[in-house]
């Protein structure tokens, strides 16, 4: 990768030995079910989270909308965080497509959603409401820093589900990212969930897909929805010969990022001009000040003429998201730290 390239884990290229298997990877037709790199890639991905079944699927956005499709009928609502992706990241798809009504909760500084408001934001059985059906938590928590959820929280929101009859779905793009920074599996992480999607593409660093797993029952129901969106594929074994590189190998590398985001995190403390936010699983926020010396738009073209790609948050000028990924070393690290140095100085 020429570029030093931190404006997000999703610009990720295929290792040498993604390219290897996609090249040499057995395929067959997967709408006729034939395509057997897909299936054990959707086996061994149902096997890590303690599910019965797995669904490749195009991307992280539409294994969130399949699953929230299967889970809920037209007018039914969900729980969910309003700084969430499926929330503000995805189209309104939910509306568009399912007729699905968010009932948005306020996600803390931690990436909580607290357990209070869920309960409160619960309809009664009255003809004049939606039907609550489903709750589900983004984790990490992208928009406040990539903020890992825990195993306890993780479970009193699967017992909140259980206790009010709803399903529980799991936005776990960089779910392995949370399991990482909590030393636990995923499946500790999301037991007691009804579905789980995550992506291939982003730290895991395949070049496109997304997993939902859940019960065989669901992935039944789920499949009907993906071919409903488009999503039927057909020799998309080359893409899951990647997949299966993320699961072998890539997941188990996930803390080295975070190391290099907490040594960017420490470097750009004591730059004139620059305060950092937060930093977390491979995220580092950080705003650059009134009185720095670039505008955001000079300090961003200022590193791009050094190779260095970064990118203002959505919404904020001077609000600065930095993501490490497997292109990011440790040397990249500090070529950073001085770069930002020489331009604000």
């Amino acid at each position: 990768m020429r570029f030093i390239d931190l404006r997000s884990d999703t610009v990720t290229e295929p290792t040498d030995a993604m390219r290897q298997a996609m090249a040499h990877a057995p395929v067959g037709d997967d709408v006729y079910g034939e395509d057997p790199t897909v299936i054990q890639l959707q086996q061994e991905a149902a096997e890590l989270f303690g599910q019965e079944a797995g669904l490749f699927v195009t991307s992280g956005t539409q294994g969130n909308l399949v699953a929230l499709l299967t889970h809920c009928e037209r007018g039914a609502e969900i729980l969910l965080g309003d700084k969430s992706h499926p929330f503000l990241y995805e189209v309104g798809n939910m509306a568009m497509f399912g007729g699905i009504v968010p009932h948005i909760i306020p996600v803390q500084d931690d990436g909580t959603l607290p357990l209070d408001l869920l309960q409160t934001a619960v309809r009664g059985d009255n003809e004049h409401f939606p039907r609550t059906r489903l709750v589900t938590i983004e984790n990490t928590q992208g928009t406040v820093g990539g903020v890992p959820l825990g195993v306890e929280y993780m479970q009193s929101v699967a017992d909140f589900a259980k206790r009010n009859n709803l399903k529980f779905h799991v936005d776990g793009a960089r779910i392995f990212n949370a399991a990482a920074a909590c030393n636990v599996s995923v499946q500790e992480l999301t037991a007691g969930s009804d579905s789980v999607t995550y992506c291939l593409s982003k730290g895991l660093c395949a070049p496109a897909g997304s997993v939902l797993v859940g019960s065989k029952a669901f992935i039944h129901e789920a499949r009907r929805m993906r071919k409903a969106l488009g999503g039927g594929l057909r020799q998309v074994g080359i893409l899951a010969a990647a997949g299966l590189i993320s699961l072998h190998e890539m997941r188990h590398r996930l803390h080295e990022d975070h190391a290099n985001a907490a040594a960017l995190a420490a470097g750009l403390q004591d730059v004139s001009g620059v305060r950092v936010m937060s930093t977390a699983t491979n995220f580092v926020f950080f705003w650059l000040n009134e009185d720095a010396k670039l505008s955001p738009a000079e300090f961003q073209a200022a590193l791009k003429e050094r190779d260095i790609l970064l990118s203002p948050y959505p919404g904020y000028e001077r609000k600065f998201r930095c993501v490490t990924h497997y292109w990011i070393t440790p040397d990249r690290v500090q070529t950073v730290i001085e770069a930002v140095k020489q331009v604000l100085a």
